[in-house]
């Protein structure tokens, strides 16, 4: 069970074919989901027709719709900044600018692969080539994050076509791999065993092994607390 909007829905069958992953969505289990709800999916209007049938009932007045371990100034103070910025029109996607930086990455790639081809793999031009080369690469790793998050069109089908030529195509990587990671960091960035990028025990880990171990667990306890909690009437 998760809560949007106060509203509580059951999810336990739909999580595994949610079009996002089922990880991202099954995250929030217990918890409210909200933030993350509004920040992943332009659409909402269509969203909420599926997610009638899921409905099961509400939080009780006296329930917070926030958790715990989050302040609820700061988060209102958060919602109505988002509000803002989507009254000044500021997530809008310029299209012109976007045609630019696929434009410019494009002809990096080009001239990469120009240079060798003309002035041989020598020294001087093979430096060159990797210089013009790199630098389109590295940008079109951001190009296609922006694409991966439905930046660029209005309609996600058209920014995952255009994020399958860029990743698969040109960068060689799997734009599936990229989307099922990065959904998880966006839905919970930087909490132990929930964001991939911070995966990567035992080898590295930049809070230290016992921190961030102590952090999931305290964690772990409050969430379990708050489902527990809930309180539902239909």
């Amino acid at each position: 069970w998760l809560v949007i909007d106060r509203k509580v829905y059951d999810v336990s069958t739909f999580s595994k074919r949610h079009p996002g992953g089922s990880r991202v969505i099954s995250h929030y289990a217990g918890q409210d989901a909200t933030d993350a709800f509004v920040a992943f999916h332009n659409d909402k209007s269509l969203v909420k027709k599926y997610m009638k049938s899921l409905l099961i009932g509400e939080l009780a007045p006296d329930q917070p719709s926030f958790e715990s371990n989050k302040k609820k100034s700061l988060l209102e103070d958060f919602r109505e900044l988002r509000c803002t910025i989507e009254k000044m029109g500021l997530l809008r996607p310029n299209y012109f600018f976007f045609f630019l930086i696929f434009l410019h990455l494009l002809v990096l790639e080009a001239a990469g692969w120009l240079v060798l081809w003309y002035f041989g793999t020598s020294l001087v031009p093979f430096l060159a080539g990797m210089a013009l080369f790199t630098t389109a690469q590295i940008q079109m790793g951001w190009f296609q994050h922006d694409l991966g998050h439905c930046s660029v069109f209005r309609k996600p089908r058209w920014n995952h076509l255009l994020q399958m030529v860029v990743i698969n195509l040109l960068k060689g990587l799997p734009a599936s791999w990229w989307n099922h990671l990065h959904n998880q960091h966006h839905a919970k960035p930087n909490c132990f065993r929930k964001d991939p990028d911070l995966n990567m025990h035992p080898l590295l880990f930049s809070l230290g092994k016992t921190l961030s171990v102590e952090v999931w667990k305290s964690r772990f306890n409050d969430r379990k607390l708050e489902c527990d909690m809930y309180i539902i009437y239909n």
